[in-house]
């Protein structure tokens, strides 16, 4: 099962993914953690990507294209994965879709968490609360301003994806601001469908 989730930065994909892959059996494929730990490790992506991921930026999509194209590869994910924070151009869609049509495969859903942007905010705050009194560190992009920014570059950047996806008739929508249950049974149906 090849899954895409769609949807702004603190929408819940993170944690519907993760309920994917234990229902499931497949791995979740997050660009941001692929990313992070690439950075973590020093990797030459990882230095590359450390500046831009700082300052709140979209890595470019040449860098990110190449991640996933070789991580699809790997024998964990034969069974499948799901793409959590990618595609977020219409050119990473364009490429996906290259890629697995070279590999003989197709994405078996495409599911939007259809979200508010000021509840948003509101999570993303909650959740760097959460961390802090739980004594975990803070993401950088948990910072409110650079979440700010990252939702305005999702709207003028990423949006675009949902369109592309509604032209091939491959995209499924869900209400992201229900309870995480809902969530999960809405995408439940869409998966069973």
């Amino acid at each position: 099962m090849r899954i895409v989730l769609l949807g702004p930065p603190g929408a819940g994909k993170g944690t519907q993914s993760a309920r994917l892959v234990e229902k499931y059996d497949i791995v979740q494929l997050s660009t941001g953690d692929m990313l992070r730990t690439a950075v973590k490790a020093g990797t030459p992506v990882g230095l590359k990507a450390k500046a831009v991921m700082e300052a709140g930026h979209l890595v470019s999509d040449e860098t990110v294209i190449g991640i996933i194209a070789d991580r699809i590869t790997d024998a964990d994910c034969a069974n499948g994965y799901i793409l959590d924070g990618f595609p977020r151009t219409v050119a990473q869609a364009e490429a996906l879709d290259r890629l697995l049509t070279e590999s003989g495969h197709k994405l078996d859903a495409v599911v939007e968490l259809l979200v508010d942007d000021a509840a948003m905010v509101s999570r993303i705050v909650k959740r760097r609360a959460d961390a802090v009194a739980a004594g975990q560190p803070v993401r950088k992009d948990d910072d409110t301003e650079v979440f700010k920014d990252r939702i305005v570059k999702y709207r003028e950047e990423t949006a675009p994806v949902s369109g592309y996806y509604e032209q091939t008739g491959r995209r499924q929508t869900v209400d992201g601001m229900a309870p995480i249950e809902e969530i999960a049974a809405q995408i439940d149906a869409i998966l069973l469908a």
